[in-house]
């Protein structure tokens, strides 16, 4: 089985290098690919966590690529062998599926669809603070899951719209969903109520969706969720430097199917809507600032979620890409 396994710090032709010397993503593959089986890739994890978890704080995300992992268990084992508490999937919009452990299909809805830019459970205030995703099966065409810094994005957004982003940091945003009683596959945003809060009881619903500060609307054939005003800027206290947490974008550009309307989908936390023109130059600048890589084989992509936005551009199958949250 041979020892730990060291790292090697690559580059590749996708990274962003900023001013400061710093990789976005930092991309690390095994420094000996020979001796190099799953077990020892965990072992390595292990050994080198606070190295890891340095590379993470400094960049923002971390991807792993060229070590012998194959399966959702081998992905599993890889989430454990970090240590972080899992985060239970309460309130998120996105279909998903368990795999295995605290492993899970990353957003099922169908793949001519893009997923816009966000910060994973950015619109509940129990997000994860970090989220790993792994690829079982590389895609044919399409497909990458674009990453993006989210103070880059604020710092360039309070340039650009000085007084919008004074009004976002003193209102708020205010998110309404629709949700059917059960999923809905052909939707971005399917998820419905029984899965959204892991119960079929509707009391049991409503005490789930107070903890995360939801107010619930009962509809004949679903139910309407309220969530905010939340802060659409946070405050990340370990970089000293301001966010843009917020699922403002994704809500307004593709919160959409039989039951939503995007535009009313969110709002100012006072109520009144959005700029168009505003939220889709964000939109702009979101992809201008963003980084796409192409997924291989058994590559595993860590996000601070404190520092980094991420999307899914559309693709043809095949493709597999699994997600693990944590607290």
């Amino acid at each position: 089985m041979g020892g730990a396994l060291d790292f090697a710090e690559i580059q590749i032709p996708q990274q962003k290098l900023f001013n400061n010397g710093v990789r976005f993503p930092a991309v690390l593959s095994p420094s000996s690919p020979a001796t190099a089986v799953p077990l020892t890739v965990t072992q390595s994890i292990k050994t080198h966590k606070p190295f890891l978890e340095s590379l993470l704080h400094q960049s923002g995300a971390l991807l792993l690529r060229g070590f012998p992992l194959s399966t959702a268990s081998h992905f599993n084992d890889v989430v454990e062998a970090f240590g972080y508490e899992e985060l239970p999937y309460v309130g998120g919009a996105a279909p998903r599926t368990n795999v295995v452990g605290r492993v899970f299909t990353a957003n099922e809805s169908p793949p001519d669809q893009k997923i816009p830019f966000h910060h994973e459970m950015a619109q509940v205030p129990q997000f994860p603070s970090k989220l790993f995703f792994f690829c079982e099966v590389e895609h044919a065409t399409g497909g990458e899951t674009p990453i993006v810094l989210s103070h880059v994005v604020y710092d360039r957004m309070k340039n650009k719209y000085p007084e919008f982003v004074d009004r976002l940091e003193k209102h708020g945003l205010l998110y309404v969903r629709v949700l059917g009683e059960d999923d809905n596959p052909s939707s971005p945003i399917g998820r419905g109520w029984k899965s959204t809060f892991l119960t079929n009881d509707k009391n049991v619903a409503e005490q789930r969706a107070a903890k995360l500060g939801m107010k619930l609307e009962w509809l004949e054939d679903g139910v309407k969720t309220i969530m905010g005003p939340i802060p659409a800027v946070k405050y990340d206290e370990t970089r000293k430097r301001k966010i843009w947490f917020n699922s403002m974008v994704a809500a307004y550009t593709g919160w959409e199917d039989e039951r939503n309307d995007p535009v009313k989908a969110v709002t100012f936390g006072d109520g009144h809507p959005l700029p168009s023109d505003i939220v889709y130059d964000c939109l702009k600048i979101l992809e201008e600032e963003s980084v796409a890589i192409p997924w291989q084989k058994g590559d595993v992509m860590l996000l601070d979620n404190w520092a980094v936005l991420h999307s899914r551009r559309p693709f043809d199958p095949p493709r597999r890409v699994l997600a693990s949250l944590v607290k």
